[in-house]
This record gives structure tokens, C-alpha cells and sequence, in this order.
């Protein structure tokens, strides 16, 4: 019965999701016209493949559907997070863009408007391909997220009304349970309800309750249990010293047509990353150390550094000539500073700052923060660190590959040293690229500020890193970030 409804909402979303693609085809289509041609076409006189063709749904309806199944867009994830579904929808989307493009160049050039090589053709029929390729870009993820957002607002309107609910047995009675008990009920949203609980003990012998829900038996009435009230899902939650029974518990609930969850017992304080599970050749391995950036993700997030730093280089042009010009002016001494500092992997590079020191005492700076009145930094570069324009030439080490435009800034190596013993977790940072901006700056830890704050920031960075994350915090530092009180 569960596969049956899942199967219904998976055509339904699925048909709405077609739907929408469609739409923003057309969208895009209009507003190209309006934009190229200065008019609405109206469909007297024009086919049916004809309206689909020209504005591309003929092409872009298939492929966004399978594009959102290859993300994984209609699979059952009632604990999935609203921001990583629409990181998903944006990556989908892209997908499409690209898959178009190659599907409009390979087998319809002379169908799709504006590579039409016919007699009115010409610049202005190129641009209008184009502008309508770009604005398709542009509505597609946005009309999706927007779909996407109105189906989980639906579904919590009804989930909050005693509707689309998921009952689950919870096996397990001790700290791991209650704290899965908890969680479930913390994020009611998810349609994930609590039935009851078994106890792993082969007879209930605790109390007939468990946070309000009822105890209906141990180990030797689970069976019974199971065919008296069958849930939708059983959750394993058992104690570190009754893993030994996972085997044995997993084999008998095969005999039983619900899905198993295994809840580690593991404190989440030692998991400061998401975790990953993944399988080799039958091993289930549950990875709790690893980059967030990988794949797909990892080789956006580069893209973006890598059109942002040079879209920052063109953009800043000026200030960087002039910032160099006073740099040379304000004493003695090279104009772009560089000190070792360490980034993705523990690799050291050079960092690249315009100097904001005298020279002679620039030359062995100790391993230490400066602070607000240091004597070593010069009146243009108290400045030049007031509004952090001392960091941009660190837009080349970002087009380099050694930094990132977002993430934890980086250290030196002396002072890593210390701060990996001092604070447990610090070495997490390299799990990711160096930022010249962070999650940690945005927020007012910059120069000599608390470090363990700094670290907490650094660390939810990382364990919520997104792409939407990284664009937010790149606003957020136009106008948090440039100029602050700590920077010094």
C-alpha cells in the first residue's frame, strides 16, 4: 500500500514537475519575443508542435524530468532538508540548460528560432537565441524551487492535520531511543509519527511508557507486535552494548513488508559533518570524516571561484591600481605581501595581501594575530585592513585554485600546530578550501576575536555548506563584511 501511494505521488509530482518546465519555457519564450521582436505572438494559424518546438518544451520537458531523477528528486525523503532539495533543483536545472544546448546543436539548428540560417536571419536572430537560453536559466530553477516549495508547505498544512503520516516502532527503550523519539517529534514536519516503542530487553521489564508513547513488549513478543500493529517503518535504536543484536534482529524483520532504519549510537558532538552512507560491494560504510565538496558539488563551487575571481579581477581593476599606488607610496618595500598558509588537505601556498606593514618589521612577523594598535602596520594599512581592501589580490590565489571565494580563513602553519591540540574539531577546517570571506566573518569574527566562536562558525559552515549557503554569505559580506569594527 505504501509503494502504491508512493508511486501515485511520485506521477503526480512528476506531472506538475512537467508541467512547470513547461511553463517556464514558454515564459522564457515570451519574454525573448517581447524583448526581440517588441511583440506577443498569438497562436492562430500555428500548430501544436510548432508552439511546443519554438520554445523549446518539446526539447526541455523529458530531459528536466529525467534530470530530477538522476538527482534523486523523486525519491521518498521525508527527512530530507527544504535546502538541499533545491540545491538538487538547481543542479537538475543546469543539467537541462546544458543537455539543451547540445540537443538544439545536434538535431534541430534550422527548427529552433534563432539558429535559423534561413534569409531574415543574422545577428540579431543569434542574440535572440541566446537571450532565451539565458532567461531559461534564470526561470527554470526559480519556477521549480517555487513548485517545490508549495508541494512542502502543502504537505506540512496536511501532515499537521493528522494526514500523509508515517507510523513507525521505535526498538530500543534507552538514551538512543528517547533521543531518536525526540528528534522525530522536534521535526513533526516530516509526517514521521512515533506508534510505539519495543524494548530490546527479550521481556519489557521498564516502565509501560516511554515518552508518552506505550511499551508494547520485548524482544520475544516482536513478531506478535508487528502483525498486531504493523508500522510503516522500524527504527533500530539500540545501546552500544546490544549491537551484538542488530544481526539477528535485522533477519527477523525481513519476514515483514516495512523499511528498517539502524540509528548509530554516536554522539553527534563527534559528527560536526553531515554524514555519508555509502556501499561497496555489499559493505555498507558510514562515512563521518569527509569533504562536503565533492563531485557535482565540488566542481560548481569551482566554477563559481572561478568566474567570481575574475569577475571580481575585472570589476576591481581600478581600486587594485589604485591601492598599489598608495601601498608603493607609504614606505619601503614590495607592494603584494605573501606569508605561508595552509588550506584544503593541510596543502600550504602563499597567500597574496597588498602590504600593510613597514617593511623591516614585516619581514619576520611572529605567529600571532595583529592587534588593533599594533605598532607594525602603517597608516594606509590600518586603513587598507579597516575595509579589507588589503585582501583582494587574494582574488588570484581563488583563480589559482589554492583558495576558495568562501570558506574558513586560512592560518599559518605555526599556529595550527598549537590550536590542533588546543581545540578539538580545528583540523575539520581542512576538510574544505580557505574563503577570503566565511560564514565566521559575516558574523563579526574577524582579527583577535574569540576562537571558539570563530571554530563554531567555521565548523556550521561546513556542516550546512550548500552553494545557496556560499551565495548568501558572498551577500551578506557586501555589506557585513567589507567594513567591520574587528577588522584591524
Amino acid at each position: 500500500m505504501l509503494k502504491q501511494r508512493h508511486q501515485l505521488f511520485v506521477a503526480l509530482l512528476g506531472a506538475v514537475d512537467g508541467l512547470v518546465a513547461g511553463l517556464a519555457c514558454y515564459g522564457a519564450w515570451l519574454i525573448r519575443r517581447q524583448m526581440i521582436d517588441g511583440s506577443i505572438p498569438s497562436p492562430e494559424g500555428a500548430g501544436v508542435v510548432a508552439w511546443m518546438r519554438e520554445p523549446l518544451a518539446l526539447f526541455a520537458v523529458p530531459i528536466v524530468l529525467v534530470a530530477m531523477r538522476l538527482f534523486g528528486l523523486y525519491r521518498p525523503r521525508r527527512d530530507g532538508r527544504v535546502l538541499s532539495e533545491f540545491a538538487q533543483v538547481v543542479k537538475a536545472s543546469l543539467l537541462t540548460i546544458v543537455v539543451l544546448i547540445a540537443t538544439v546543436f545536434a538535431f534541430a539548428p534550422r527548427e529552433f528560432v534563432g539558429w535559423n540560417p534561413g534569409p531574415s536571419s543574422g545577428p540579431l536572430m543569434l542574440e535572440a537565441g541566446r537571450v532565451q537560453l539565458g532567461l531559461l536559466a534564470l526561470v527554470l530553477p526559480a519556477m521549480l524551487i517555487a513548485e517545490r516549495g508549495f508541494f512542502r508547505l502543502g504537505l506540512r498544512y496536511i501532515r499537521r492535520h493528522g494526514l500523509n503520516l508515517r507510523h513507525v516502532a521505535i526498538i530500543g527503550t534507552g538514551r538512543l531511543a528517547k533521543v531518536t523519539a525526540r528528534t522525530l517529534e522536534r521535526n513533526s514536519w516530516t509526517g514521521i509519527h512515533v506508534a510505539y516503542f519495543i524494548s530490546h530487553q527479550e521481556k519489557n521489564l521498564g516502565p509501560a511508557q516511554v515518552l508518552g508513547k506505550p511499551v508494547l513488549g520485548g524482544m520475544d513478543d516482536l513478531e506478535a507486535i508487528l502483525d498486531r500493529r504493523p508500522p510503516d517503518a522500524v527504527y533500530i535504536a539500540l545501546p552500544t552494548g546490544k549491537a551484538g543484536l542488530t544481526r539477528a534482529l535485522l533477519s527477523r524483520l525481513d519476514r515483514f513488508p516495512v523499511s528498517v532504519r539502524l540509528i548509530p549510537d554516536v554522539n553527534p558532538r563527534y559528527m560536526p559533518q553531515s554524514m555519508v552512507v555509502s556501499e561497496l560491494d555489499g559493505m555498507p560504510i558510514l562515512s563521518v570524516r569527509e569533504s562536503p565538496m565533492e563531485g557535482v558539488s565540488g566542481i560548481l563551487k569551482r566554477a563559481i571561484d572561478i568566474a567570481g575571481s575574475l569577475a571580481g579581477l575585472v570589476v576591481f581593476s581600478p581600486v587594485l591600481l589604485l591601492v598599489s599606488l598608495l601601498v608603493r607610496l607609504s614606505g619601503p618595500g614590495p607592494v603584494i605581501f605573501r606569508q605561508r598558509r595552509v588550506s584544503l588537505g593541510g596543502e600550504e601556498f602563499e597567500i597574496l595581501k597588498f602590504r600593510t606593514m613597514f617593511h623591516e618589521r614585516d619581514e619576520q612577523p611572529p605567529a600571532a594575530w595583529t592587534s588593533r594598535d599594533d605598532p607594525r602596520v602603517t597608516p594606509v594599512g590600518r586603513w587598507l585592513r579597516r575595509t579589507s581592501l588589503d585582501e583582494l589580490p587574494q582574488l588570484f590565489n581563488v583563480l589559482a585554485g589554492e583558495m576558495s571565494l568562501v570558506g574558513p580563513r586560512p592560518e599559518r602553519p605555526e599556529l595550527i600546530a598549537r590550536f590542533r591540540e588546543d581545540w578539538r574539531g580545528y583540523m575539520l577546517r581542512q576538510h574544505v578550501k580557505a574563503g577570503i570571506t566565511g560564514w565566521a566573518q559575516v558574523n563579526g569574527m574577524r582579527g583577535d576575536t574569540d576562537l571558539r566562536k570563530r571554530l563554531q562558525l567555521d565548523l556550521f559552515y561546513i556542516r550546512h555548506w550548500s552553494l545557496g549557503f556560499d551565495i548568501k554569505i558572498l551577500w551578506l559580506t557586501l555589506f557585513r563584511g567589507f567594513v567591520h569594527p574587528n577588522a584591524h
